[in-house]
């Protein structure tokens, strides 16, 4: 079994809606606009969280007027403030350490990503072996 197959229907439905709300909210709580839709996937040890039609005012009037970098400036420089803030969103619903992190936005359509990388769980003998097995196969 791969790590992300360690929950599974309704659970693994609910640690990755908590992270979308959780992200959604921070957003809304330091922005004071937050996106209006959020999707997050969970891929082994990755967490992803699609954020769309985040940008506030300001930013929209920016973007508007040929100011990308301006706005992706701002973006990164907030990032950086609230690292641990977001890392705790994810730790939290997955019981997991989060070893990387990183944000990015795109400007039309109007979308975010947060990219999570969770430390790897242990795998069994097993495991180890099939997948060195798969690996050898291609």
């Amino acid at each position: 079994m791969s790590p992300d197959e360690t929950l599974h229907g309704p659970a693994r439905g609910e640690m990755l809606a908590q992270i979308s709300v959780g992200l959604v909210q921070l957003h809304s709580r330091f922005y004071g606009k937050g996106p209006t839709k959020a999707k997050t996937h969970m891929v082994n040890d990755t967490v992803i969280c699609i954020l769309r039609g985040g940008f506030t005012t300001v930013e929209r009037t920016l973007l508007d007027t040929g100011e990308i970098e301006s706005v992706f400036r701002m973006r990164r420089s907030f990032q950086t403030a609230m690292e641990d803030e977001f890392r705790r969103i994810v730790e939290g619903a997955t019981q997991r350490k989060v070893i990387a992190y990183m944000s990015s936005i795109h400007v039309d359509p109007d979308l975010a990503v947060e990219f999570f990388v969770l430390e790897p769980l242990e795998e069994s003998p097993d495991e180890a072996i099939a997948e060195d097995e798969a690996l050898d196969a291609g």
